[in-house]
């Protein structure tokens, strides 16, 4: 995958701020608050900041955590991973493969078939409805 290297600057023209702290600075959205926490509609799940498709809606259920809940990512190569330990706990953050923007994190707490809950904040998404 080619990977999108911007200034920050270009980011921040880009970019609306709370899609600028949580992408770029590893910021998160409140609970409950995110655009598509509750939305089940039929479609693809991109990158806010560079278009990647990530997730797919057949792969988001209601995990009841406050965020957007996926059990899978689109594709193998759609995400990266890092070890996040900030605020004294070591918890796996999950990276826009394409531009390296900070979605959230992956626990082991998912339904079947992949025990995994990704849990990405509303503002690093966008929904391309079928």
């Amino acid at each position: 995958m080619n990977k999108i290297e911007k200034t920050n600057e270009q980011w921040r023209q880009e970019l609306t701020p709370e899609q600028y702290k949580i992408l770029r600075e590893k910021g998160t959205e409140r609970a409950f608050s995110g655009e598509y926490d509750h939305v089940f509609d039929p479609g693809t799940y991109r990158c806010a900041g560079c278009g990647t498709e990530l997730f797919r809606s057949d792969a988001k259920y209601d995990s009841g955590c406050g965020w957007p809940a996926f059990y899978a990512p689109a594709s193998d190569d759609a995400i990266d991973e890092e070890t996040d330990k900030t605020f004294r706990m070591t918890r796996t953050e999950v990276l826009c493969a394409a531009c390296g923007g900070h979605l959230g994190h992956v626990f082991p707490d998912g339904p079947h078939p992949t025990g995994l809950r990704y849990c990405i904040n509303s503002a690093a998404l966008r929904l391309e409805e079928e």
